[in-house]
């Protein structure tokens, strides 16, 4: 069925949408679009909207980023956003009558290199190439946070329905505190399934009023990452509905677990077989694309750790890497390898924080997995619990130092092209210029009177 056949037999099946939600995703992976009159919704789904070129290449608080050249100088040109396919459905949260459509951009007739989800669709071009198909899911922790906040008091857990202010005790995997937000959970269960998003399990996670969603595995790389980002957007959106809020930022509380985005993936031959699984156990070809995972993480830092803030989270001790390392089951390790069933043998990248755009995040790892098995590279020893080797690289620990690097990376040139790494990096490095202006409390309260 053609997106027209989709899109007239998507409203006359919901007669009451008023409105469309029309949207890309940014460099930041924001979501970035208009609201389009039900009267006028057929027509953009078939024939495209018009956006900004520009929409691509903002900082976080949604300026337009003039180093990176698609704004200032150039007009700031239109390009045309079409409907990606299966991503028309309803928003259930919102009070009014509204659809939502995910949209990718051309520019004359061609995808448009500042399209995150491009830049992933041309790395699965080289897998394709090698007729080989990555398997992916993904984790996302959040935290669920009060929506009354100030300036001495900017986050704290949520107030449950029996009046109760979450502590700051670990309560992993507590049933009642699931049970605490049955309708928050009820109502993304509802969200997921209306927008065809695959969400599995929710558990309780370390952190007060933290939990996290699991995504089931897809065959197809780009829709997993599609998945991630729409099922941001449904937490969000409920929570808000439901009087709360919800952050996805990657260290909320500077003495709680950080929040991290884990990628599970495998890959599959021409003939549907995972790669990774052999008659012994792991294959030759699993430790080749960890070894490439671990030759390329610290040049990726700049894409798994995206802010100021994600920086906060890559301490030891709280299963957030810092260290290039890998494991057998060991989520201490950068790269937990998963071989505990045998059909379900996986590598989990557990560096990324929840913060980061899915799209570079899963096209960076898939890349440096394909590089690992091109170049047979090898991954070394394996950890034991915490015990990080002298030669395990450290993963950069620095904002600035992770964009430098990220931006002089001849892997990144390669695995997201040159046009966008200058891209990204201009954005990045804009950002950096408006925090080192911004003087901290923490500063004041340390120097303002005793200096």
């Amino acid at each position: 069925m053609d997106i027209e056949s989709q899109a007239k037999a998507f409203f006359e099946a919901n007669p009451d949408i008023e409105v469309l939600e029309a949207f890309v995703i940014d460099v930041n992976g924001v979501p970035r679009g208009k609201w389009i009159p039900r009267e006028r919704a057929l027509d953009v789904l078939t024939k495209g909207m018009a956006m900004p070129r520009s929409v691509y290449a903002l900082d976080v608080w949604g300026r337009d980023v003039n180093a990176a050249g698609l704004a200032e100088g150039t007009g700031d040109p239109d390009g045309i956003c079409f409907p990606v396919p299966g991503t028309l459905s309803r928003v259930t949260w919102l009070e009014r009558p509204t659809a939502q459509v995910l949209l990718q951009m051309k520019v004359e007739d061609q995808p448009f290199y500042a399209d995150p989800r491009q830049v992933l669709a041309n790395v699965l071009e080289r897998f394709k190439a090698m007729k080989l198909t990555p398997v992916v899911a993904t984790e996302l922790e959040f935290y669920l946070i009060d929506p009354v906040r100030s300036a001495l008091d900017p986050v704290r857990p949520p107030n449950t329905r029996d009046g109760r202010w979450h502590t700051g005790q670990t309560q992993v995997l507590s049933i009642s505190e699931l049970q605490d937000f049955e309708e928050v959970f009820h109502g993304i269960s509802t969200a997921a399934r209306a927008q065809n998003v695959p969400a599995d399990t929710t558990l309780r996670e370390n952190g007060p009023g933290q939990y996290e969603i699991n995504l089931n595995h897809v065959p197809d790389a780009l829709a997993a990452a599609d998945y991630a980002v729409l099922l941001k957007r449904i937490v969000k959106g409920v929570a808000r509905a439901k009087d709360l809020d919800a952050t996805f930022m990657a260290k909320p509380y500077g003495t709680q677990a950080g929040s991290g985005m884990h990628v599970h993936f495998s890959i599959l031959d021409e003939n549907g077989k995972n790669i990774f699984i052999g008659e012994d156990g792991p294959t030759e070809k699993l430790m080749h694309a960890v070894g490439g995972l671990l030759e390329n993480m610290g040049e990726s830092m700049a894409i798994f750790a995206p802010h100021q803030n994600s920086y906060r989270r890559l301490r030891p001790s709280e299963h957030a890497p810092t260290y290039a390392s890998w494991g057998f089951d060991n989520r201490s390790a950068a790269v937990r390898v998963i071989t505990a069933s045998k059909p379900a043998t996986r590598i989990e990248h557990r560096v990324a924080g929840a913060d980061t755009n899915p799209y570079l995040v899963v096209a960076m790892i898939l890349s440096a997995a394909l590089a690992g098995l091109r170049e047979r590279l090898a991954p070394g020893g394996a950890i034991t619990g915490d015990d990080h080797a002298i030669n395990h690289e450290p993963l950069p620990t620095n904002w600035d130092y992770a964009i430098q690097r990220f931006g002089k990376s001849s892997f990144a040139y390669a695995a997201l092209g040159p046009k966008f790494r200058s891209l990204y990096t201009a954005c990045k490095h804009q950002e950096i210029s408006e925090f080192s202006l911004r003087v901290t409390d923490v500063e004041y309260d340390a120097y303002i009177r005793t200096v």
